[in-house]
């Protein structure tokens, strides 16, 4: 539905002027508008570079609950997008590009998603933040990678728990706590395809590096980890642990960050299975460009927009996971 209205409503996507200075010109415009520019860590390093503020899923909503621009620019997905704006629902909220949707996101839809709450009554609802607007709707509690772990163990352990949309997280999470949360069956395209076996040959070849990797990861992959967690959470290790080498099973844009951190020591993106393709790259992340940043904040479009009642519904567990979050110190 996302890229058929970008089709529909069309995408002002001109040439850059010759002869400017881009990122001048877009730091002007950002002066003139009261703008800021958010990024995730998966998107290209020219783009975190001339962010205000680069971070996960966790940071970005933060950062957006507290910020006093009157427009946001969200350097990532869809998804982002909208829970800036249900957070700040008076600012304008721009997202460089509709089709930069997310494969996890669009593999729960909300109404599917809400029959199977309906199928199962009685349980508390827990969704990761990779889920559209919709879907939280019907969620009692947000989670992200940084904090699903926290959030989970503070209700009871007997507490019966519906956690979606991603399979692997909830299995990591349900591994870790001992607990027996429902699982949706959703995945996300890239860290669904790393390959163990490349992973481990690389390991072998080189015998001092290790092993990040995000927890939306198969079972597999988790397992042979030094380290699991959040994007923020694998560069904090990266940049504190001793070891020189790091072979790292997340999108490859957190690569720039860790390099940049940690200048003296090597970075390996881990390989998918299939060596034909990117895997271990999100193309839709990668949908975002300079030309496309440049062309948001002239034209200040495409904005995102979030059914009021949807909106209304949704704050709640956003708003939830901020409260917990802020409690358990996260």
């Amino acid at each position: 539905m996302i890229i058929e209205k970008w089709k529909t409503q069309g995408y002002v996507g001109e040439p850059l002027p010759e002869g400017i200075d881009v990122k001048a010109e877009i730091r002007r415009m950002c002066r003139e508008k009261n703008a800021v520019i958010m990024a995730h860590y998966y998107t290209e390093g020219e783009i975190q570079d001339i962010a205000d503020f680069v971070g996960d899923s966790l940071a970005l909503a933060q950062q957006a609950a507290r910020t006093d621009a009157d427009i946001i620019v969200m350097c990532g997905v869809h998804f982002m997008g909208e829970t800036n704006k249900i957070l700040c629902p008076d600012k304008k909220v721009l997202v460089p590009d509709l089709n930069a949707t997310c494969s996890l996101a669009e593999s729960c839809p909300a109404q599917e998603f809400a029959d199977f709450v309906a199928a199962h009554p009685g349980h508390t609802v827990i969704s990761y933040v990779n889920t559209t607007a919709a879907t939280k709707a019907v969620t009692d509690v947000v989670v992200t990678s940084s904090n699903a772990r926290q959030i989970v163990e503070s209700f009871p352990k007997d507490e019966k728990i519906i956690f979606g949309p991603d399979q692997n997280l909830g299995n990591y999470i349900n591994s870790i706590t001992g607990r027996s949360m429902i699982l949706w069956n959703g995945a996300c395209h890239v860290h669904e395809k790393f390959s163990l076996e490349k992973i481990l040959r690389l390991k072998a070849e080189h015998p001092g590096a290790k092993v990040l990797a995000h927890p939306e990861c198969k079972g597999p992959v988790v397992k042979v980890a030094d380290k699991v967690g959040s994007t923020a959470a694998l560069l904090k290790y990266s940049i504190e642990d001793e070891a020189t080498e790091f072979i790292v099973a997340t999108e490859s844009g957190i690569l720039h960050k860790m390099q940049q951190s940690a200048p003296n020591k090597t970075f390996i993106p881990a390989p998918p299975e299939d060596s034909t393709c990117a895997c271990n790259e999100c193309n839709y992340m990668k949908l975002i460009t300079m030309q496309k940043l440049y062309n948001c904040l002239k034209y200040e479009w495409p904005v995102i927009e979030v059914d009021a009642e949807v909106a209304r519904k949704a704050v709640c567990p956003i708003n939830r996971m901020l409260e917990i979050s802020a409690k358990l110190g996260l």
